[in-house]
């Protein structure tokens, strides 16, 4: 779920203005909590099977967990628009360097992330979001064309794209 940014200016526990803050937490769809849950106690009970012993209760422990673990994992990618700067998990860049950005929708996810992807793009996509953006980049010395990331609210990135200085005159 997105954590709620405006994309204007927001103010930091500082004080100082941030421009153009946007942050979104790409969380798994609620309802697979439960149904990874079953499946980790399902595949426990099938090691399980009525055996005595450590095999009756150490499935449990290590499959439920893991279960748990894979699902706060999946679900861990952040993107966020903060301080002139475009963060999604570990990559940044400077939105100086972005060219121009725009909202995939879903109806064009399927094509954008098919035959018309290039191999040298950089890409975070998760499937349980239906929307993506797309931003074109301008970097001479950066072999990336563009980055195609997923993103539930494609136009509130794009807004706190075009507050932290998105399509400003270059030199």
């Amino acid at each position: 779920m997105a954590e709620p940014a405006s994309p204007a200016s927001s103010t930091t526990g500082a004080g100082a203005t941030t421009r153009g803050a946007y942050t979104e937490r790409l969380w798994v769809p609620w309802w697979w909590w439960p149904l990874g849950i079953f499946v980790a106690a399902l595949l426990a009970a099938e090691v399980h099977m009525g055996a005595p012993g450590v095999r009756a209760w150490l499935p449990y422990v290590v499959l439920v967990p893991f279960a748990a673990w894979t699902l706060v994992r999946m679900g861990s990618l952040r993107l966020s628009v903060r301080d002139g700067e475009l963060r999604v998990g570990d990559a940044h860049i400077p939105v100086s360097l972005i060219a121009r950005a725009a909202p995939v929708p879903a109806t064009a996810k399927r094509a954008a992330m098919g035959r018309q992807l290039d191999p040298a793009a950089y890409v975070q996509h998760r499937t349980w979001v239906p929307t993506m953006v797309l931003l074109v980049l301008d970097d001479p010395d950066d072999p990336t064309p563009y980055w195609l990331v997923s993103t539930r609210h494609p136009d509130r990135v794009i807004a706190a794209l075009q507050e932290a200085g998105l399509g400003a005159e270059r030199d």
